[in-house]
């Protein structure tokens, strides 16, 4: 067996610079878009839109915290977000009048949770193709969410806990962001501290020697497309309650947004390494981006653009890193 102290200079050095890599360039990206974008725009260092832009990562980083999840388990993605986000919302505000805003959600998010559990069962335990079933399974829980509001537009009237979620409670920091927070928070101890954790990066590094171990690998898998649902649909309910309207389509392209962040972020789509701060670095640098391009009235075309070659940039870098053995 060949040890770092044995492998020849050249290479450890390569080893070393490619792990530096790794880590600083996402915080050098982050900093140069805010040098960038405060010279592109006098309104882009304003508190109204520095707020907005923490605002909208919220909604979009607690999908993120679950997404990190099932890359790392190599779960591929679950396209089932936008449908759980909307059953989320719909269902918030639908059972408003007759419930309360409370109760409603809480019956959002056990929906999109039992979505989740099944598309855990069918991915973990009937190793069923990620993407084919949680794509069926999304249409499925969107056409029943269409149907159960008639496909139109659902209003809600609870001013009182929208400017909860909107105003500044501490610090000066909306409430829904410190939320955002607090889920960002509970999901990287999970990963990074508990047993659990160490299971979802066994399942992701090594699946043939993980099912021969004692992690259970089924449940590891199922548990991880569960807590994306779980947190989409609870994602929705905020969303529902901050704008007071909600529509079918209200999900549209957040799961686009959470994989773009994920992977942006050097969360590595081969399963097995990353963790919650770098996706939420990756959500940051892509949300700076987006606003910058807004705010100097780029094309959303030309936003797509750009995007896409952000993401094919990543995923070229995670496996150049991978290939030469620099990530960590």
């Amino acid at each position: 067996m060949t040890s770092a102290a044995t492998l020849p200079p050249r290479v450890t050095e390569e080893k070393t610079a490619n792990k530096i890599l790794g880590w600083i360039a996402l915080p050098v990206g982050i900093l140069a878009l805010l040098v960038i974008g405060s010279l592109l725009s006098e309104q882009f260092f304003t508190t109204r839109n520095l707020t907005n832009v923490l605002i909208n990562m919220s909604i979009v980083g607690i999908i993120v915290v679950g997404m990190t999840f099932v890359f790392i388990v190599r779960g591929l993605a679950d396209l089932s977000v936008p449908a759980m986000v909307a059953i989320g919302a719909l269902l918030t505000l639908s059972l408003q009048p007759s419930l309360g805003s409370l109760v409603g959600a809480l019956v959002g998010i056990l929906a999109a949770s039992a979505a989740g559990l099944i598309n855990g069962l069918f991915i973990g335990y009937f190793r069923l193709n990620p993407v084919i079933t949680t794509l069926a399974t999304g249409t499925i829980v969107l056409g029943i969410a269409q149907a159960a509001v008639g496909g139109v537009i659902v209003y809600g009237d609870d001013p009182a806990l929208q400017s909860f979620l909107t105003g500044r409670i501490i610090l000066g920091i909306p409430t829904i962001v410190l939320i955002f927070l607090a889920v960002a928070v509970g999901g990287h101890l999970l990963l990074s501290q508990t047993i659990f954790g160490r299971w979802v990066y066994a399942a992701g590094s090594n699946p043939d020697a993980t099912k021969a171990s004692a992690v259970p690998l089924n449940f590891t898998k199922a548990a991880a497309f569960w807590m994306t649902a779980t947190l989409s649909g609870f994602s929705g309910v905020l969303l529902a309650l901050t704008l007071q309207t909600a529509r079918p389509g209200i999900g549209t392209g957040y799961e686009f947004d959470a994989i773009t962040a994920v992977v942006v972020g050097g969360v590595s789509l081969l399963g097995g390494f990353g963790n919650v701060p770098r996706a939420i670095g990756g959500l940051l640098l892509v949300t700076l981006l987006s606003n910058i391009m807004v705010l100097n009235g780029i094309p959303t075309a030309s936003q797509g653009l750009v995007m896409g070659a952000l993401i094919a940039g990543a995923v070229a870098l995670d496996v150049y890193l991978r290939r030469r053995g620099g990530a960590a």
